[in-house]
């Protein structure tokens, strides 16, 4: 997805730094929009809240990874002990319960991820507004992801700067 806005990219910056009125005026800057919006104080909160929501999926699946060791390890040490049917009973068991589980951790991490989505691609949405009226402020020309710059001046980054602004037009509720 990134290699797409490469193109665009390299294209308007060589012709912002090729053009004549342009040469030495340029104002760039660099940001990480990951770290931005990661060091944000709604996408703190926003991890916390689905930490919160789904501990209780979490403890429960745990619960059930304890049971399913307990059955196995009774399964050891009574070996010989039990009945065929008894053995067999047990076996049964425990593979209602992997099965069980299993269902669990898929449905659990199918709605952490697409909870997780919604949330990262609303901030990132949000972040690039944040990011451009950055840029405005302080008239620069060009603002490039960090990630696909080789080498950058620490005094380019204005990743802080983008959080900050983030944190103030969109405050954790």
């Amino acid at each position: 997805m990134l290699s797409r806005f490469r193109t665009p990219l390299l294209v308007a910056f060589c012709a912002a730094v090729l053009s004549p009125s342009a040469f030495g005026q340029l104002k760039v800057a660099v940001v990480s929009l990951q770290k931005a919006i990661i060091d944000t104080a709604d996408i703190k909160k926003a991890q916390a809240d689905l930490e919160a929501r789904y501990r209780p999926r979490q403890a429960e699946l745990e619960k059930l990874t304890k049971e399913i060791r307990d059955l196995q390890e009774k399964l050891q040490t009574m070996s010989g002990k039990l009945t065929p049917q008894a053995e067999q009973e047990m076996v049964a068991q425990g593979q209602r319960k992997q099965r069980e589980a299993q269902r669990i951790q898929d449905d659990l991490t199918a709605d952490v991820d697409r909870d997780r989505q919604e949330i990262l691609g609303r901030a990132s949405q949000r972040m690039t507004e944040v990011v451009k009226k950055v840029a405005e402020e302080k008239g620069l020309d060009l603002v490039v992801e960090a990630q696909e710059a080789i080498f950058f001046k620490p005094a380019l980054d204005i990743t802080k700067d983008a959080t900050t602004a983030y944190d103030k037009a969109y405050p954790a509720k």
